[in-house]
This record gives C-alpha cells, sequence and structure tokens, in this order.
C-alpha cells in the first residue's frame, strides 16, 4: 500500500500536468501550419501526373543506400568509420525533422524536381567561411532560386520559424549536387517534360469529355433567318434544356421533324500512342522497366537499373558532399565520403547460402560478418571472428607457458613410425630380389 502511494505520488500525465497545454502556441511555439512546412514542394506538373510514381520509385531505392564519413588505407579502401557531426547526419539524423534515410530520399526527391539540390549546412561547430575546419550539426536540403557567380540563394526550411526563407549562402559552404540525368529529366524539351506536356493535355481532354455537356445540335424544321424564327428557335432550345434538366432520367421529346445529333463522342486523336511511345522512350533512357516499377523484375534487370540510374544518382551526392565538406587537410588524412549497397538484399535464400560458403570459404568475410548481413547476431566463438576455412584442417598454435604443444608429441611419433614402416619395406624388397635373383639362376642351369 505505501508503494502504491508513493507511485500516485510521482505520477505524471501529459494531459493532467503539462501546464503548456493552455499556453498560447504563437508565443511559445512559434507559427504552426497544418501541413508539414519542411517538406519539398513538387511542380504541379510533376505531382499531377504518374511521373510522380516514377520519382519515388528511384528516390526510395537512392535512399536505401547507406553513406558514411570514413577514413581509407593508403590504397584508397574502407578502413573505418569516423564519429563525427557529419557521420551522425549520414547515418543518425540529419536535422530536428529528418532521419537519415529521410534526408537522403529529400535529396533524390528535389534532384529530380528541380534539377538541382543544395545541401545546406545549417548548424556547424564555427563560420564555414571563416575556416574549413568546421564540425557539421545539422543538414538540410534546399532549393535554389539564384545563381551568383560565387554564391547561391538558397530556400531552405528555417526550423526556428518553422516557415522556408531565402539566404544567399557562399558556395563553397554549400554541396551543390546536379541531376546525373538533367537533360532526361529536366531540360525544358526533354523527354519527361513532353511526356508531362501530352498528359497534361490527355487530363484537359478528360475533363472536357467529364463536364456534364451533351453538346447537342437541334435541326429545326424551318429556315433561320428572321429574327421571329431566330426568337422561336431559342424558346425551342430552352425548353429542350428544361426537359432534361428537370427529368429524373435526363430524357426529353421533340418533334417528328427535328433532328438531334450528338456531338460529344469519344475524340479520335493520338494522344494516348504518343503517350505510350513516350514512357517506353523515358524508361529506355532513365534505365528502368515495368517490371522494376512493379516489383517483379529480376536480378540482371535489377543490376542494370542500379548500375545506370541509381548509382549515379549517389555517386553525384557523394562526391558534392567530398569536394565541399572535406577540406584538402582532410582528404590528406584520408577522409572520405562512401556509400555501401547491402548485396544480400535481392538474393533468394539459397543463393544467399551458396554465396555464404563461398566468401568464408575463400576468406573473404568470417562468419560474423556473413550473420550480421543476413540479419544474425554474432557468435560468441572467437573463430567466427576470424578469415579461416573451416573445411581445411587449422595449424594448433603454441601454448602460452612455452612447452611444446601436444600436437609436436604426435608429430613425432609419427615420424619414427614412418621410419620403422620405411626399413620394414626396404627389407622386405632385398628378401624379394634375391628370391627372384635365385629363381633365375636355376631356370638357367636346367637341362
Amino acid at each position: 500500500m505505501p508503494q502504491l502511494r508513493a507511485t500516485l505520488r510521482h505520477a505524471w500525465n501529459v494531459f493532467l500536468n503539462n501546464d503548456q497545454r493552455t499556453r498560447p502556441y504563437t508565443q511559445y511555439y512559434g507559427g504552426g501550419s497544418g501541413r508539414r512546412p519542411d517538406r519539398a514542394r513538387l511542380f504541379v506538373s510533376n505531382e499531377r501526373s504518374m511521373i510522380t510514381s516514377i520519382n519515388t520509385r528511384i528516390a526510395i531505392d537512392v535512399a536505401s543506400v547507406d553513406m558514411r564519413h570514413v577514413r581509407l588505407d593508403d590504397q584508397k579502401r574502407y578502413l573505418e568509420d569516423i564519429e563525427s557531426g557529419l557521420n551522425n547526419c549520414l547515418t543518425v539524423e540529419a536535422n530536428l525533422d529528418q532521419a537519415a534515410r529521410a534526408f537522403r530520399q529529400d535529396i533524390a526527391h528535389t534532384l529530380f524536381d528541380r534539377g538541382v539540390a543544395a545541401l545546406v549546412p545549417v548548424d556547424t561547430s564555427i563560420n564555414p567561411e571563416a575556416s574549413g575546419g568546421y564540425d557539421i550539426l545539422t543538414l538540410r536540403v534546399g532549393e535554389i532560386v539564384m545563381w551568383y557567380p560565387k554564391h547561391i540563394r538558397v530556400s531552405v526550411y528555417n526550423e526556428a520559424t518553422g516557415q522556408r526563407e531565402e539566404i544567399t549562402l557562399h558556395k563553397s559552404a554549400v554541396a551543390i549536387v546536379e541531376n546525373p540525368l538533367y537533360a532526361v529529366m529536366n531540360e525544358p524539351n526533354s523527354t519527361l517534360q513532353r511526356l508531362i506536356h501530352k498528359l497534361n493535355l490527355l487530363d484537359s481532354v478528360d475533363e472536357a469529355s467529364a463536364s456534364g455537356k451533351l453538346d447537342l445540335i437541334i435541326q429545326l424544321p424551318y429556315v433561320i433567318k428572321s429574327e421571329a424564327r431566330r426568337q422561336q428557335a431559342e424558346q425551342r432550345r430552352a425548353d429542350i434544356e428544361f426537359q432534361l434538366k428537370g427529368s429524373q432520367y435526363g430524357i426529353a421529346y421533340t418533334d417528328g421533324t427535328e433532328k438531334i445529333t450528338q456531338l460529344n463522342r469519344p475524340a479520335e486523336n493520338n494522344l494516348m500512342a504518343q503517350i505510350e511511345y513516350l514512357t517506353d522512350m523515358l524508361y529506355g533512357q532513365l534505365g528502368i522497366t515495368k517490371e522494376v516499377m512493379n516489383g517483379t523484375a529480376d536480378e540482371k534487370t535489377m543490376i542494370n537499373y542500379w548500375n545506370r540510374t541509381v548509382e549515379p544518382m549517389l555517386t553525384a551526392i557523394v562526391e558534392a558532399m567530398i569536394r565541399t565538406f572535406l577540406t584538402k587537410t582532410a582528404r590528406t588524412q584520408k577522409q572520405s565520403v562512401m556509400f555501401f549497397r547491402d548485396p544480400f538484399r535481392l538474393m533468394p535464400i539459397g543463393d544467399v547460402a551458396e554465396v555464404a560458403d563461398k566468401f568464408t570459404r575463400n576468406e573473404i568475410a568470417s562468419s560474423n560478418e556473413i550473420r550480421q548481413a543476413i540479419g544474425m547476431v554474432p557468435h560468441k566463438d572467437p573463430k567466427a571472428d576470424q578469415l579461416v576455412n573451416s573445411n581445411m584442417p587449422q595449424p594448433t598454435p603454441p601454448p602460452s607457458d612455452g612447452s611444446e604443444p601436444p600436437s609436436a608429441g604426435l608429430a613425432a611419433a609419427d615420424a619414427g613410425t614412418t621410419q620403422v614402416m620405411s626399413d620394414s619395406f626396404d627389407q622386405i624388397d632385398a628378401a624379394l630380389d634375391d628370391a627372384f635373383a635365385g629363381l633365375t639362376s636355376s631356370n638357367g642351369s636346367g637341362p
């Protein structure tokens, strides 16, 4: 009972004990918004078409690849991760609103929609324009709105005010990433823009067809030349409109001498054929297929998609970070930014087992590295962290006390046994030679 009283005395409820729930929002929290203001807003032409699905598919695949701030060895191979603010932005969280993967996807979305993205270090340890030896604490993706010789005007989200603001920054302090497929996706006369234009035309035709108009022509049994006949025709048209509008099923009657022609038949044009042609051309230029979009692509198709589409995007992002965020001194110290793709992600379980056997047998990866790649916890056996071939006998290490290992005595015994067997074989060979010589001589002395 005393324990229950102590629990109730120290209990805290977010609604009952929070005194900030009665305070004015704008006074303590800043300006609010019903929609997330830091999210990249797509162009209307892209948002209303199938292009958004293509961009989202590629952006998800780009964001699924890990990026790290690493140190290289003398052969420029990956050695270890560097515990830095940049590595924290790339692996944990980039800013207050985005985790590392959401940040990478934001980069890809901005590249596809705008053609170029600016990676702005919002919070740094020192002023980037004063010295290059600064550490990045938070990163944001900005949209470049104006280009100057040595500066750029960037629209970036300010988490202090909750609004997007435009600031002018030096180019050396911002990682500028350009879409490698800019000529295909962002040029005014590119394949993607032509496809968007055709899709907008098709939407306009569909809206006109579904606008609710009947588009009827009524042929009256008299010639309309005088003002009286024209008024009579207008009255007849209004009468038919009133009948159609007031009827439950949209039925009207006409005179037997009147003829009605309906014009809203399906428009015969080649828009759909042009859209299908441009879609196939765009898929080929982007290196994707319908199977990639619906998730039924085989391994060879996915490798081609990775090499032609995803890898150029990742390389452009990484190179922009290296040239901007790492000084010449840091690169001399063998610092770099690399991306790492999981090679087991697209493999079926049977192929994974075969590859794991080849990797461990040829001493390419240890058992614990393979276990980690397939989602298993590392084993505590020290041998699981060693590059050894378990199918081959391993030499026994010498004891720590300096005495001979047990294998040494066994080896000596084996050597003695081998020598005794060799001597015995020599004696047997000599006896056989003597017997064969005597048999030969006796055969030669016979009659």
